[in-house]
């Protein structure tokens, strides 16, 4: 199965992740909002934590009935391993390329 990530994908992963087990479509927006100061649509997401189950890379459960929502239950998504992995490539991705900004070569 494909893990690399887009951007978007790498940071739903990461809010979904943060959230430990807790996030849902709303939670995981908020989340996201928060870190980056930006409106997400709660569509964008949606169809990213799609991708992302498709991909493997999550896992998901529907939470019991409330009825604040009018007896829905909500979906809620979990990282999986192979997940965890590809937020761990990506960050060693992008550290090789923070580190060749921070310490250029001279020569």
């Amino acid at each position: 199965m494909e893990s690399r990530l887009g951007g978007f994908e790498e940071l739903v992963l990461l809010a979904v992740a943060s959230l430990h087990g807790d996030g849902y479509g709303v939670t995981i927006q908020e989340r996201l909002e928060e870190e980056t100061g930006h409106r997400v649509s709660v569509g964008a997401v949606y169809a990213t934590l799609d991708r992302l189950e498709r991909k493997g890379l999550l896992g998901s459960r529907y939470g019991p009935a409330t009825a604040e929502r009018g007896g829905k239950r909500k979906r809620i998504y979990r990282i999986k391993a192979l997940g965890t992995e590809a937020l761990v490539e990506s960050r060693r991705i992008r550290g090789g390329f923070w580190r060749s900004i921070e310490s250029p070569a001279r020569s």
